[in-house]
């Protein structure tokens, strides 16, 4: 049962994860997923309907959603950047001169260096 409560609250945490990082309206295949996850076939076959272990597992996703969301509570919290308004709306205080954010396509070119040669940074390949 605990196998099957961490693999709903992995299931759940993820679910919220890939909501938030939405770039564009929600739609009904979103909801099609989300229902798919929560009581999909392959998680009835794990875990059969009406069982402990299905049990285990809706209380697991229903954690891991919780979770995430108390994750972000706190890291608004403590951050210098944010406020409480961030959930309302997105407002956040502008980085500070001198700090430099790169963008996604620069965060994808950078490749890490092999082991072996931590000195030197591969090109990207492609």
């Amino acid at each position: 049962m605990v196998g099957a409560g961490c693999f709903g609250g992995l299931i759940g945490w993820l679910l919220y994860s890939f909501n938030r990082q939405r770039k564009e309206q929600p739609t009904l295949g979103d909801i099609v997923t989300i229902l798919g996850a929560i009581a999909g076939t392959a998680v009835l076959a794990l875990f059969p309907a009406r069982t402990d272990l299905f049990g285990a597992y809706g209380i697991g996703l229903a954690i891991g959603f919780v979770l995430y969301f108390l994750t972000l509570v706190i890291m608004v919290s403590v951050s210098k950047n944010f406020t409480i308004d961030w959930f309302l709306d997105g407002r956040r205080k502008k980085p500070a001169d001198g700090f430099y954010v790169p963008t996604r396509d620069e965060q994808a070119a950078a490749v890490n260096a092999p082991m072996g040669n931590p000195g030197k940074q591969q090109p990207p390949q492609g």
